[in-house]
């Protein structure tokens, strides 16, 4: 925790395995020519076992992004097949595309995806644990916001700072990836603390 690294240029497999509280951010080198979002960045299984932190990373990650990831907060413009999976915790906003079975065995966590083709609702994430909803409520598109904020600020990508310009219309493209079992656990829980309250009130 309290740690920063600033890789300009791209990087291999495992980038960010088991982080615990550092920050992450992956930039391409400022002379380079290509499009940042439609190139890759970092290679697979990035955030593997991340348990905190964050990692914000200009372009596309490879396969199995985020997988059993507990904790970790992450902004990348892409992902390929496999992302968060066995995904327990944290939070992953994806500005861009998605490979197949996203979300196979994800039990916990939440994934905000930009989705302004339907292709990812329709053909790419794996809904047997997980549904499919829009970012509809002010904390969900509050916390949203706050990470492409963030990504923004730390590498400057050209998507964040359009989908910030122009929120209203972004959200329309952003589904949120639920767990169902999580969902509902939260659900009783809120119903608890209502239960809670009333009762100190009827005590009082």
């Amino acid at each position: 925790r309290g740690v920063t690294v600033h890789v300009e240029g791209d990087a291999n497999d495992y980038v960010g395995k088991g982080l615990s509280g550092g920050r992450l951010v992956l930039t391409p080198p400022a002379k380079s020519g290509f499009v940042p979002n439609m190139n890759i960045i970092i290679g697979n299984v990035a955030l593997y076992g991340a348990t905190s932190g964050e990692l914000f990373a200009r372009g596309q990650a490879g396969e199995r992004f985020a997988v059993r990831n507990s904790g970790a907060r992450a902004v990348v413009e892409g992902v390929g097949d496999h992302g968060c999976e066995y995904m327990t915790g944290g939070r992953v906003v994806v500005l861009g595309p998605t490979g197949r079975n996203f979300a196979a065995g994800m039990s916990g966590g939440i994934a905000y995806v930009m989705d302004g083709t339907h292709e990812f609702r329709t053909k790419r994430c794996n809904l047997k644990m997980v549904e499919i909803l829009p970012v509809e409520s002010e904390d969900d598109s509050a916390e949203l916001r706050g990470l492409v904020e963030r990504h923004y600020r730390y590498t400057n990508s050209d998507v964040a700072f359009w989908v910030l310009e122009n929120w209203d219309e972004a959200l329309d493209h952003f589904v949120k990836v639920f767990p169902t079992e999580y969902r509902l656990a939260l659900e009783r829980l809120d119903r608890e603390r209502a239960a809670k309250t009333v009762a100190a009130h009827v005590a009082a």
